[in-house]
C-alpha cells in the first residue's frame, strides 16, 4: 500500500513534491511504525529545501510528529530486560506518541549522559538517511530510547520521563512543538544563562544582585519564538532585572513576536522597569549601543547562517556569551580566533539533545500555555495546512509569510 508524502528532489534549489510511496514497515526488532496525526514544518528544513546542505537523494522530508503507534517490532513485549528504556516493556499498538527530532538510543554513553544528540546511533528524520514524517506514516528506529508516550502520562515524580496528565487538555498541533522547536529554545537558553559567567547575576555573588541583564536575540522564526519565551520564563522565575533586543530582518516574524509579547500576562513580562525590544538589523546596535553597558551579555543565535553570526558577535559585550542553535552549514565562522580572544568571547554551538530536555520543555509549554498552547496569532503555531498544500506552505514558510505550519496529512 502506498501513502502520500512529501519528498525533496535536490537535483535542484525550491524542488518539493507531494507523491505516492510505501508505507513502512518493521525492518529492526527494536522499530515502531506510527500513523501520523500533525506533523511540522520546521526553519531547518529550509537548509534543504534552499540547497545549502550536502543532500543528494531524493527522501521524505520533515521531523516533527505525533501519532498513534500501528506496529512494533519483537523488542516491545512486557518482558524487556530491565536494563533497556523502559518504554520497550510498556509501549502498545494504538498507543499516542510524540518524538524528538532526533533517534537516540537511550543505552550508549552519550544517552546516559542526557547528551542524545550525539547517541552513537543518532539519525535525523527528514533525511537521506532516516525517511521524515511529511507523510502519513513513518518508521522509527530505536523506537524505545527515542519516543515518548502520550497514551500513559503520569504523576510520579520517580520517573523523570513521566509525562502530566495536562498535556492531554492541549490542542495535538500544540504538542509538536516539543519535537523540536520548543526544546531547542530552551536548550540555546541553558546554553547561555547556567554558564558560569552570568553566575553572579543570578547569585549576586560577587556581584550585587541588581545588576540588568541585557541580551540579544538574533532569528524570530519559530525557535526564535520559542526560545524568546523560555527566556522570558527563566529570567522572571529568576527575579533577574533585564533588557532584551529581539532582531530580524522580516517585518512579518517581528510583528508575531509583538503579538505574543502582547499577549502575555503582566506577570510573565517581570517588573515594569524591565525592557523588550524587537527590531530589525539596522536598529539592533543603536539600541545596545544605547543601553551602555558596552553590549549584550549573552545573544542568542538562532539562524544558522554567517551574517546571524556577525550580527550576534557585533551586540556582544567583553567577556560575552555567544549561544548558537541555528543549523550552521559549511560556511566558514565570520571571525578569527583572534576577535573571540581578544574579547574573551565563549561560544556555545550545536545540536538540542531534544530527548533529555523534553520533560522541561513540558513544564515550560504548560506554564506558558497561554501562548504556547494557542493556534493563530497569538500563537507559536501559526496555522494548520493539509498536507496536499504543502508546495504552497513551504514557499510561503520561506518567505516569512507563514509562520510555523502544522500538517494535517488527512485532509
Amino acid at each position: 500500500m502506498d501513502q502520500l508524502a512529501v519528498r525533496l528532489h535536490p537535483s535542484q534549489p525550491l524542488d518539493i513534491r507531494l507523491e505516492a510511496v510505501p508505507i513502512p514497515t518493521i525492518q529492526h526488532p527494536d522499530d515502531a511504525v506510527i500513523k501520523i496525526k500533525f506533523s511540522g514544518l520546521c526553519g531547518s528544513d529550509l537548509h534543504v529545501y534552499r540547497g545549502h546542505e550536502d543532500v543528494n537523494e531524493i527522501h521524505i522530508c520533515g521531523h516533527e510528529f505525533i501519532g498513534h503507534v500501528v506496529a512494533l517490532g519483537s523488542s516491545f513485549h512486557s518482558g524487556s530486560p530491565p536494563s533497556r528504556p523502559a518504554l520497550y516493556a510498556s509501549l502498545k499498538i494504538g498507543d499516542k506518541v510524540i518524538s524528538p527530532f532526533t533517534v537516540s538510543c537511550g543505552e550508549c554513553q552519550y544517552c546516559r549522559l542526557g547528551f542524545t544528540a550525539r547517541c552513537v546511533s543518532s539519525l535525523v528524520f527528514g533525511s537521506p538517511a532516516l525517511q521524515g514524517a511529511q507523510a502519513q506514516y513513518v518508521r522509527v528506529p530505536l523506537a524505545g530510547g527515542t519516543l515518548f508516550s502520550l497514551s500513559t502520562p503520569s504523576t510520579s515524580v520517580d520517573d523523570p520521563l513521566s509525562l502530566p496528565q495536562e498535556l492531554s487538555y492541549l490542542p495535538d498541533p500544540t504538542l509538536l512543538l516539543l519535537a523540536d522547536v520548543l526544546p531547542t529554545g530552551l536548550f540555546v537558553v541553558l546554553q547561555a544563562l547556567t554558564h558560569p559567567k552570568l553566575a553572579p547575576i543570578f547569585t549576586g555573588i560577587p556581584w550585587p544582585r541588581n545588576v540588568v541583564l541585557d541580551v540579544g536575540i538574533v532569528g524570530l522564526g519559530p525557535v526564535g519564538l520559542c526560545a524568546t519565551l523560555a527566556l522570558l520564563d527563566y529570567l522572571v522565575r529568576a527575579d533577574v532585572r533585564h533588557r532584551i533586543v529581539a532582531v530580524d530582518p522580516n517585518e512579518s516574524r517581528r510583528a508575531k513576536m509583538q503579538k505574543i509579547y502582547d499577549a502575555l500576562p503582566g506577570h510573565a513580562r517581570g517588573e515594569s522597569e524591565n525592557e523588550f525590544i524587537i527590531t530589525d538589523i539596522p536598529d539592533a546596535p543603536k539600541v545596545v549601543q544605547a543601553w551602555g553597558q558596552g553590549g549584550c551579555r549573552t545573544v542568542l543565535e538562532v539562524v544558522g547562517n554567517p551574517s546571524a553570526l556577525t550580527l550576534s558577535l557585533s551586540l556582544l559585550a567583553p567577556s560575552g556569551i555567544l549561544s548558537s542553535c541555528g543549523v550552521h552549514q559549511a560556511h566558514q565562522i565570520p571571525f578569527t580566533g583572534r576577535e573571540l580572544y581578544n574579547r574573551n568571547v565563549s561560544l556555545e554551538f550545536g545540536r538540542c539533545s531534544a530527548h533529555s530536555i523534553f520533560v522541561p520543555a513540558v513544564e515550560l509549554l504548560l506554564r506558558r500555555r497561554d501562548v504556547l498552547g494557542a493556534i493563530g496569532e497569538s500563537g507559536v503555531v501559526d496555522r494548520i495546512v493539509p498536507l496536499s498544500d504543502a508546495v504552497r506552505a513551504y514557499e510561503a514558510f520561506e518567505k516569512g509569510v507563514y509562520g510555523k505550519v502544522v500538517f494535517d496529512p488527512w485532509t
